[in-house]
């Protein structure tokens, strides 16, 4: 059984960090991504890395703010997140894909699994 276990959500001040933690189990994955949803919008991709090699891709707005990274002992994904701003608050989401050959893994179609959320508040 698949699961995915978010966690390291909570409020912060602007300018702040928190670093979002995912740990994976139940079967190998190709690629793993967060996601994010603020209220009353629609999902959106903030950042993949593919498990062989490790090549990541960002949203336009995360980039140089934003790093994804894991560790493959653990099983686990990472997203530091620094120089936050308001408009960062979301739920934020871990993904993880069993299919290989996507450039990007950046579109929600491409994950069929997905953890329960974690909460992000930045606040002004």
């Amino acid at each position: 059984q698949v699961q995915l276990v978010e966690s390291g959500g909570g409020l912060v001040q602007a300018g702040g960090s928190l670093r979002l933690s995912c740990a994976a189990s139940g079967r190998s994955f190709s690629a793993m991504g967060w996601f994010r949803q603020a209220p009353g919008k629609e999902r959106e991709f903030v950042a993949s890395i593919k498990w062989s090699g490790g090549t990541t891709y960002y949203a336009d707005f995360v980039k140089g703010r934003f790093t994804i990274s894991r560790d493959n002992a653990k099983n686990t994904v990472y997203l530091q997140m620094n120089s936050l701003n308001p408009e960062d608050t979301a739920v934020y989401y871990c993904a993880a894909s069993n299919t290989w050959g996507h450039s990007y893994y950046s579109s929600r179609n491409e994950y069929p699994y997905w953890g329960q959320g974690t909460q992000v508040t930045v606040s002004s």
